[in-house]
């Protein structure tokens, strides 16, 4: 069967080659536990498998018989543009790697439909003042639209990143309530099943109350956790495949039930797995 990489190899080695095709991903974690630099690192290897062969053969390995990489790589965001984004992957890969792993990523930058109704200056969101009649009635549904409308352009068969969730939550809360909002999530799932796509869909857990959790999760087709594990006097980063649809039968199957994760030049990775004893 055919599967989408995450573009963590380990992982990928570990479930087949990926996700499966139209798969929706939540990736829920604490503040720096890796959900974040996951991201990152899906990002830049899928788009280094189209730029750079060599560079790919180096970073991720030999792909999975099953793995089919997508044609485009996009990424959404409502906080920041390209140039920040960037610039805080550099933080976390190396910077030959960064460069031609997004050099044919598309990255969508909706800050201003995510600011357009706050207090926040336009000026510091974007480049120039409109013109106060191309302002019409718009409102913070704005958002909502305009990634229904990216999603519906850009999901087919694509790897697309919606960072994030959390800010995403954030304006549709101002005009629909919590049902409303599972049932979105679940209409983007049976959207996705349709493009055959895979889509990543970054959450922070510490902003969201453990039940509205409970929802997104329920309304995803996989949801990994991305913790901080304390032990001793150290800290490790953890990730759990809490549930995905396909994939979890498999690491079943080999007893894991949770990975040690580590973060260098080569991106988020996992460092050891650890089994039902």
């Amino acid at each position: 069967m055919e599967r989408l990489p995450t573009g963590i190899s380990r992982l990928d080695s570990m479930i087949g080659g990926g996700a499966p095709p139209g798969s929706v991903v939540l990736l829920a974690g604490e503040v720096g536990a890796g959900a974040r630099e996951f991201v990152y690192t899906s990002v830049a290897m899928n788009g280094l498998k189209e730029s750079d062969q060599e560079l790919f053969d180096l970073y991720y390995g030999n792909a999975h018989d099953a793995a089919r990489f997508p044609e485009e790589v996009h990424y959404i965001s409502f906080t920041a543009d390209s140039d920040a984004l960037l610039e805080e992957m550099r933080y976390v890969m190396d910077d030959e790697l960064v460069d031609a792993g997004t050099e044919h990523v598309e990255f969508a930058d909706l800050s201003s439909q995510y600011f357009q109704l706050s207090q926040v200056p336009r000026e510091w969101y974007a480049d120039a003042t409109p013109n106060i009649s191309s302002l019409g009635d718009r409102d913070r549904r704005g958002t909502l639209n305009a990634v229904g409308e990216y999603l519906n352009e850009n999901g087919t068969g694509n790897l697309v990143v919606v960072d994030s969730v959390t800010d995403l939550l954030s304006a549709a809360e101002e005009q629909m309530d919590w049902n409303q909002i599972t049932l979105l999530m679940k209409g983007l799932k049976k959207a996705s099943y349709r493009w055959g796509g895979l889509v990543l869909l970054l959450v922070n857990t510490e902003a969201l109350p453990e039940e509205h959790l409970g929802r997104l999760m329920d309304a995803t087709d996989g949801t990994l956790l991305f913790e901080w594990e304390s032990g001793g006097s150290e800290r490790a980063r953890t990730l759990v495949v809490k549930q995905f649809r396909g994939v979890l039968s498999r690491l079943e199957d080999e007893n894991i039930i949770q990975f040690e994760t580590e973060i260098h030049d080569g991106g988020f990775d996992i460092s050891d797995v650890r089994k039902i004893r």
